[in-house]
């Protein structure tokens, strides 16, 4: 069973002429370009939907940078340069201090 489908879009032809650009700087066919922009671009997508909702409160830092499919260090700095404060106080300091100290101790 193929892993690939095949997908069209009708472009402005301003974005063709990007597209030709990219192809021609980074040598490549406009299947792997495409690919690899949109790829980007979903990457993109992700960390700024995710980053919104840890910023609203909505998941944890853990669980928005599983689902942008990057580490907390990764996360953690996308939202440094986003400016978006951590959403971390007394409470969840306390509850990190506890589990680590019951690890230590099962050590």
């Amino acid at each position: 069973m193929k892993k690939d489908r095949l997908v069209g879009a009708r472009l402005p032809i301003e974005l063709v002429k990007e597209l030709e650009t990219i192809e021609s700087v980074e040598q490549s066919d406009r299947s792997t370009t495409v690919r690899k922009l949109l790829a980007r671009s979903i990457r993109d997508w992700k960390l700024e939907h995710h980053a919104n909702r840890y910023a609203r409160n909505q998941q944890s830092l853990a669980r928005s940078a599983r689902d942008a499919g990057v580490t907390v260090w990764e996360m953690l700095e996308y939202l440094r340069t986003r400016k978006i404060a951590a959403q971390y106080d007394e409470s969840d300091l306390a509850h990190d201090i506890e589990r680590l100290q019951r690890n230590a101790t099962k050590a």
